[in-house]
């Protein structure tokens, strides 16, 4: 395996991390609801991710702020413009594989 110094291993997970954010927003028609199914992520779960990152690193981020980030604009507009209800077997689907508490 190719050795990576540290500053090329964070500069290759920087642009990963900017081409999945390009790519979720390209890809609106996807449901977050979907997303959690599929992968057990969504766009909420990435920018939950990038504002705990912000915060330990003392960067004071918000929930609206890293939403932002993630959706291109703020949440409330965004699932304005792309968020379905979701159906009875997605919802089901959800709860069948959400992490037990």
């Amino acid at each position: 395996m190719t050795e990576l110094t540290k500053e090329q291993q964070i500069a290759f997970e920087a642009a990963a991390f900017r081409r999945l954010v390009a790519h979720l927003r390209e890809r609106s028609d996807v449901q977050n609801i979907d997303l959690m199914n599929l992968a057990g992520f969504c766009r909420n779960c990435l920018s939950n991710w990038y504002r705990e990152a912000a915060n330990e690193a003392g960067v004071g981020l918000d929930k609206e702020e890293s939403r932002e980030i993630v959706y291109g604009m703020p949440y409330e507009e965004w699932r304005a413009l792309h968020q379905k209800e979701a159906s009875q077997e997605q919802k089901a689907a959800f709860e069948q594989n959400r992490p037990k508490e």
